[in-house]
């Protein structure tokens, strides 16, 4: 913590030995312990308090990362989506145009045929063929 070795240390303890006195020198060091540990206790605290933090804002960074690169694939998909709309709406019209090209072509092609066409036995009405075979009976 504060790199001292054990002549530092021992340097303290004959100093402390001098000044103190042996009566006090056990209570003072259990004290000076004690606030050590509680210096050394907080100061790991506030390492592992920071160390969230920018864990915290290294995540807010990658989510904000992540958000822009899903509104950049949103946007894409959606240019995607009315690029293909805009190819089927055209084929759709293509589409119906020829449908109704060729419907209008057979309607013609077909009223044409029937204006044609010789009146023949199978548009007798069912009606008028009964009548003779009640009259052979």
């Amino acid at each position: 913590m504060f790199d001292m070795g054990f002549t530092e240390m021992m340097l303290i303890g004959i100093v402390a030995l001098i000044v103190i006195g042996p009566e006090r020198l056990p209570g003072v060091a259990r004290t000076a312990g004690k606030y050590l540990g509680r210096l050394k206790r907080f100061m790991t605290s506030v390492k592992a308090d920071v160390e969230q933090e920018l864990r915290a804002d290294e995540l807010r960074e990658i989510l904000a990362q992540q958000q822009r690169e899903l509104n950049t694939l949103k946007d894409s998909i959606s240019d995607a989506g009315k690029e293909i709309e805009k190819e089927t709406g055209a084929v759709g019209a293509a589409l119906a145009e020829d449908l109704d090209q060729s419907s209008h072509t057979a309607g013609q092609g077909a009223a044409a045929a029937e204006s044609e066409k010789p009146a023949s036995a199978d548009t007798v009405e069912p009606a008028e063929q009964d009548q003779p075979e009640k009259a052979k009976t």
